[in-house]
């Protein structure tokens, strides 16, 4: 599968930083039922991602999937990574770093078509509006905008580094 050209990643501004940071602290305080229901809203939009997850790839109930061990597991791993996004914003050789990790793991290690992560952030946008809407104003979501392609590109350019050819 040839990588997807999304868009490009535009510089997220001073003020943009703050704004995803505010609305982080209050979204990350309920990390793991917020990572979850993520997780469970992307797994019902986009089923054919489970087939990457061996231990809940059989999983049709959202309760059940809400109730996996595994599952709160992997939401905590997807926010935890998030975090150290968020938190190193001003960092972008760190941001870079990170993002490259999970790229080249989900690329070499786990098989995961890049458009996956497309669709999650989308998903996590989504989320993070309803669960937080008096948080996440147009201003916050123009600056999640941003860092949902910052996270896209820089993973998607992880799996371009080591040759995807899926």
């Amino acid at each position: 599968m040839e990588i997807e050209r999304w868009e490009r990643s535009e510089e997220i501004s001073d003020a943009e930083k703050k704004v995803i940071q505010e609305t982080w602290s209050r979204i990350y305080a309920n990390c793991e039922d917020v990572g979850v229901s993520i997780l469970i809203r992307f797994f019902v939009n986009f089923p054919s991602a489970k087939q990457y997850f061996s231990q809940f790839k059989h999983m049709e109930d959202p309760l059940e999937m809400e109730r996996s061990l595994q599952l709160r597991k992997h939401a905590r791993r997807v926010m935890g990574a998030i975090n150290t996004v968020v938190e190193n914003l001003n960092d972008s050789e760190k941001v870079s770093s990170v993002l490259a990790l999970v790229g080249k793991a989900h690329a070499l290690k786990h098989k995961v078509e890049p458009i996956y992560f497309k669709k999650l952030t989308g998903v996590m946008l989504e989320v993070f509006a309803e669960e937080y809407a008096n948080d996440f104003t147009p201003e916050a979501h123009g600056a999640w905008t941003k860092m949902k392609t910052l996270i896209y590109t820089h993973v998607t350019a992880a799996y371009k580094e080591v040759g995807w050819a899926q």
